[in-house]
């Protein structure tokens, strides 16, 4: 894994870039850490010109972004318009909230609708994956949803951007998901596992937790991840501290 291709995800520090003149700053800090690309993810009202200003004044790439998934399944152009402002190739489903999960028509359907417009990216030049959490790991008919989703789409029309923690948090395994998803997964999130104590699952600084992340990141490679994105939805302090603690360590013991 090479240090470039490792990126941020924003909604780390969503609470820091509410408005534009907090994502300035924001973007500041985040490439002072080291990161030269960020996934574009819980960020307040900003024009798409704004913020590739911003982003090209750091030296960050808009490696991907998160849109709202109504507004994908239902107007895949308009997605088509903000990546190709952002100068940007992929986005991500971020979360089925409203999508019924109950039986096997329903996630069929849903699977549908995810890869007629993945088809509008693709012909776009562009590329839709889906982000997991761990409903997805829930059994129908003897399979996972997840397992359902890529199943019933065309792996041209809708690539993977699996979640390392809530696969492991799903039951799933986070390696054998990066070798399922072979030449379907332009997208890592990185996010580690733990255990607090209390006995509750908690999100960790990569190295922090139990992931085995010196078989992960080989697998993912193989298999042609092109982004290594961080993500921690809560931190125990600054998250950008968090950000500096999982970047050293990838950088210390996971690239080449």
């Amino acid at each position: 894994m090479k240090i470039e291709r490792v990126a941020a995800q924003l909604y780390t520090v969503r609470d820091f870039i509410k408005t534009p003149p907090e994502i300035a700053a924001s973007m500041k800090r985040v490439r002072k850490i080291g990161y030269q690309a960020v996934q574009v993810s819980g960020m307040g009202p900003i024009a798409e010109e704004e913020l590739l200003r911003i982003l090209d004044g750091e030296g960050l790439t808009c490696c991907a972004t998160h849109e709202p998934g109504e507004r994908i399944l239902q107007e895949p152009q308009r997605i088509v318009d903000t990546l190709r402002k952002l100068k940007c190739r992929h986005t991500a489903y971020p979360y089925p909230g409203g999508i019924k999960f109950d039986t096997l028509a329903t996630v069929k359907e849903f699977a549908a609708k995810l890869n007629a417009s993945g088809k509008v990216l693709h012909d776009a030049g562009l590329v839709l994956s889906y982000h997991n959490h761990a409903i997805e790991f829930r059994r129908l008919d003897g399979r996972t949803i997840l397992e359902i989703i890529y199943a019933e789409t065309d792996p041209r029309y809708l690539k993977g951007e699996p979640d390392t923690y809530w696969v492991q948090y799903g039951g799933g395994s986070p390696l054998e998901w990066c070798q399922k998803l072979k030449n379907r997964l332009p997208l890592l999130h990185m996010k580690d596992f733990g255990v607090n104590a209390s006995n509750q699952p908690m999100y960790c600084e990569i190295g922090n937790g139990n992931l085995n992340w010196k078989k992960i990141i080989p697998a993912a490679e193989k298999n042609g991840c092109e982004w290594f994105i961080v993500e921690q939805d809560t931190c125990p302090g600054d998250p950008f501290d968090s950000l500096k603690i999982s970047f050293d360590y990838i950088q210390r013991e996971l690239c080449s």
